[in-house]
């Protein structure tokens, strides 16, 4: 609520008092949405000084090395509770009780199946098409199959499209998968909890029996935690922007898909499997490093650093455990692992590294450890876009949730001609 104001002084006109909202935590706001009718709006390139919504979800304080969801922090959700849990704070705004879980998550499995249909979608793409690419067609299409509940203002119909999308995720990514490589698809098992459902599907073939590695599942239900939802990234406000004019679910999650493509976004632990490939032995590390610490090269070493957080990747920390597990119970010999790991060794005790708070990332841990289970590069950002679903449908129904929703409309600084007349070519 509006607890004081700001005067905004403009030479040869009337001062504007512009209402100053604070929220449970984080800055205080300046509203400015009477600015427009007085003449004036704001330039704010990247929206990087500008609340566009209000929202309950996620809070983040890059400074303190914070992260939220509806209250509980990060590493308390990560160590203590599975991603259906997670997925059913974000959804519904507290943590559930034990009969409430067990009917979300038998609602969840017993929706994981997708309409037969689908697998013949999948045969219209190349076979060596970005999953990506198969994923923003194949989550849009689904709008085609399940036209029964696309009433953005009917609550119940708002409720069966997110569970449908938090169910056919997984199927769909493993499909993606199973369809890049050749193989037959999988069909979920309803026995198999969230993460080890999805490692059946992506792991398994009709040939032999596939038994899921615990500690492998427990890890990926930390990736699908960890990467579940992260404020009003670009996104994340991709799903708002295409949800605010009404547009139906599926396409507001096949353009959150698109959005998350970008190399600026979701691609973050692809990259840092690149850098790694480039670096490629364990004795040229020191080499790579130097490059990084030298501000006339342009050579980036991804997976360290955060853009929000300044002094540490919460998640970070609890993926670096994670990771370790996991590289100790597969006992891997692969060489870009082992630069990986004597690259966090160094990076951790280097003075440059550790001055600049040069932390390796959840992207720097989540990519080694998806390389370690066997998953391919090209596969990363498919699983951040299945595991970040949640966070776009919570994201999407608040804002239908809310009364004041209204479409985007983002205005522009015009640099352009003025108006001038136009000459035919040709004279009549």
């Amino acid at each position: 609520m509006a607890s004081k104001k700001a005067t905004l002084h403009i030479e040869g006109d009337i001062p504007i008092e512009l209402p100053i909202i604070n929220g449970t935590q984080g800055p205080q706001v300046i509203d400015i949405r009477q600015l427009g009718t007085s003449g004036y709006f704001t330039f704010d390139p990247g929206f990087l000084a500008t609340a566009s919504c209000e929202s309950q979800i996620t809070y983040i304080d890059g400074d303190k090395g914070i992260l939220l969801h509806r209250g509980y922090p990060i590493d308390q959700l990560a160590n203590n509770a599975d991603y259906l849990e997670v997925c059913y704070i974000l959804l519904y705004g507290q943590a559930p009780n034990y009969q409430e879980y067990k009917k979300f998550k038998t609602t969840v499995s017993h929706h994981t199946m997708v309409h037969e249909q689908i697998a013949s979608f999948f045969r219209g793409f190349r076979r060596d098409a970005h999953p990506m690419a198969v994923m923003c067609g194949v989550v849009g299409a689904l709008a085609a199959f399940y036209h029964d509940s696309l009433d953005v203002n009917n609550d119940m119909h708002r409720e069966i499209a997110a569970y449908r999308l938090l169910s056919k995720m997984p199927t769909l990514a493993a499909m993606c998968y199973k369809y890049s490589i050749g193989q037959p698809f999988i069909y979920p098992r309803n026995d198999l909890n969230y993460s080890e459902n999805f490692l059946h599907m992506m792991f398994a073939n009709p040939c032999e029996k596939y038994e899921v590695n615990p500690i492998i599942a427990r890890a990926m239900d930390k990736i699908f935690t960890l990467h579940a939802d992260h404020e009003q990234n670009a996104s994340t406000s991709t799903v708002r922007l295409a949800g605010s004019s009404g547009a139906n679910p599926f396409a507001c999650i096949a353009a959150g898909i698109a959005s998350l493509w970008g190399p600026a976004h979701g691609g973050a632990n692809e990259a840092c499997l690149h850098t790694l490939e480039e670096i490629a032995n364990v004795d040229s590390i020191e080499k790579y490093l130097n490059k990084a610490k030298d501000k006339n090269d342009p050579f980036r070493l991804m997976g360290f650093g955060h853009r929000v957080y300044k002094n540490y990747d919460p998640r970070a920390t609890v993926m670096r455990e994670a990771c370790h597990k996991v590289l100790k119970e597969l006992n891997i010999k692969d060489p870009l692992l082992e630069v990986a790991i004597e690259l966090e060794r160094i990076a951790l005790s280097d003075e440059y590294f550790v001055e600049k708070k040069l932390y390796p990332n959840v992207d720097f841990y989540s990519g080694i450890i998806l390389k370690g289970i066997g998953i391919p590069v090209y596969m990363f950002t498919v699983i951040f876009a299945m595991s970040r679903t949640i966070g776009w449908i919570a994201h999407w129904n608040e804002m239908h949730s809310n009364p004041s929703n209204r479409i985007g409309r983002p205005r522009q600084l015009y640099t352009g001609q003025k108006k001038r007349d136009f000459k035919p070519l040709y004279k009549p």
